[in-house]
This record gives C-alpha cells, sequence and structure tokens, in this order.
C-alpha cells in the first residue's frame, strides 16, 4: 500500500481559500487515483495534522505530510515537523524505522514560476498592455526564517527573467520589504512618482503586484489593501474556479514522489 499523502495547508476563513485547497487535492486524487489523499491543516481550520498523520499511519502503515504551502517557514519547521517527530516515536512502526515523512513546501519549484507568468498574462489581457515603466512587485506570504525569503529571491528572480523586466520581492510578514512598502516606493521611484493608485492620470505608471500566495485569504486581502493598480489572481487560480491547475496538482506530487524516494 502507498503512503498516504497528507497534504497540509495553513487554513483560513475565506471560503474561497477553502474551496481553492478542497479543489487541489481533488486534482491529486484524479490525477493519482489509487493514492489515499487526505486534507489536514497546522491552524484556523480541523482537522489537525497531528491527527491526520497519526490516523494515516494506523490506518496504512506510512504517510508523507505535503505541506500546501510556497515555502519554508515556522508551520514546517515547527508545527510539520512535531507531528512527523510524534508520530515516528509513537511505536507505529519497526524500531528505528520512520513510518512518516514531511515533503519540502511547494516552492521554489519551475512550474510555480510558469504559473505566475500565466496569472501576470491573465492580468494584462484584462488591465494592460502593461507598459516598460510599469512597477512590479511580487507578495508572498513572509516568514522570519531566512530560508523563506531566499526562496522568495529564486522565484521573483526566475520570474524577472522570464518576463524581461525588475520585479521586487515582499512580504506580509516576517520579513522585509512588506508589501505596502514596497508598493509606496515603487510608486514613488516611477517617472513622476506621486500618484495614487487609480489616479485618473492614466499616463503614470502603474505597480502591479504578482501574487505568490496559494489562495484566497488573509494575506491576499492585506495584498489587494496595499495600494497597487493591479493584483493578479493567486498561484491557485481565480477565486470560484472549478478545477485545480494541473501544474499545481504536479508540484504537489513532485514534492511527494521526492519524499517517497529520500
Amino acid at each position: 500500500m502507498s503512503a498516504v499523502l497528507v497534504g497540509t495547508s495553513h487554513g483560513t476563513d475565506d471560503p474561497a481559500g477553502q474551496a481553492a485547497v478542497r479543489a487541489l487535492l481533488d486534482g491529486v486524487r484524479a490525477a493519482r487515483p489509487e493514492l489515499d489523499v487526505r486534507e489536514a491543516f497546522v491552524d484556523v481550520q480541523q482537522p489537525e495534522v497531528d491527527d491526520v498523520l497519526a490516523g494515516a499511519v494506523r490506518d496504512a502503515g506510512s504517510a508523507v505530510v505535503v505541506p500546501l504551502l510556497l515555502s519554508t517557514g515556522y508551520h514546517v519547521r515547527h508545527d510539520i515537523a512535531q507531528a512527523v517527530a510524534a508520530v515516528n516515536a509513537s511505536g507505529e512502526g519497526a524500531p528505528g524505522e520512520r513510518v512518516a515523512v514531511a515533503a519540502e513546501p511547494l516552492g521554489p519549484h519551475p512550474l510555480l514560476v510558469d504559473i505566475l507568468a500565466d496569472r501576470y498574462a491573465a492580468a494584462e489581457a484584462a488591465h494592460g498592455p502593461f507598459r516598460p515603466d510599469d512597477a512590479v512587485v511580487l507578495a508572498a506570504a513572509g516568514s522570519s526564517v531566512a530560508a523563506a525569503a531566499t526562496a522568495v529571491e529564486e522565484v521573483t528572480s526566475a520570474l524577472a527573467q522570464r518576463l524581461g523586466r525588475p520585479i521586487t520581492p515582499s512580504y506580509g510578514a516576517g520579513a522585509e520589504p512588506r508589501v505596502p512598502a514596497a508598493v509606496a516606493a515603487a510608486r514613488a521611484a516611477a517617472p513622476g512618482g506621486s500618484g495614487t493608485a487609480g489616479s485618473a492620470d492614466t499616463s503614470a505608471p502603474r505597480v502591479i503586484v504578482v501574487s505568490y500566495l496559494l489562495a484566497p485569504g488573509y494575506f491576499l486581502d492585506r495584498v489587494l489593501e496595499a495600494g497597487a493598480d493591479v493584483v493578479t489572481d493567486p498561484v491557485a487560480g481565480p477565486a470560484r474556479a472549478e478545477k485545480a491547475d494541473p501544474r499545481l496538482v504536479q508540484v504537489v506530487l513532485d514534492r511527494y514522489d521526492a519524499a517517497i524516494a529520500s
């Protein structure tokens, strides 16, 4: 029997965010029907990852926690790591056997850069064309863990290369610059940069924020309030999308497979 895939997200009160995560796990189930896929959370929603992981190991003998998070941070290094350690110490398997492992978070991954480029293109189709002097800011959730910022910078660099224009990374929490500050700085640095979002001056450069956030929820709401002219859809796609982006499904399966292979 294959190890259970425990897809573990942060959790959110936002119904659109909840639906996006469910659609992602449904996409994983459809792509690999023989795989037992279970949903868990580290905050806000139930069931908690500890309980789901313990039940998965009891039922199937082994499990892989795939963090449905775009970078490392406290929830990966503390909540998920503790849940995995507790199950491995519980005596479920043979002495010294690891019955549970944690996969890497979803990002960075080349397919995520592909998705971000498409979200940017969709925003340009709706609000463009974008101009060479428009500023682009990438907005990530953020973490005080230095490796998280390094991973975001890697994605930002890859996307900048793909789009052929500079992009500034920014964060909702834990790291600097924060999204509103990065948006304000980008606007101030633009030629004639004293405008505001939605200015009647259509000749003024705009600030475009690329949402490096998995789904609707608290951080996306804060990004939408940060003063940008255009904000792209999150990685999971527009709200109320009925099916998950197959590339995001593949990222989840890549992380699962890599954890199994290790």
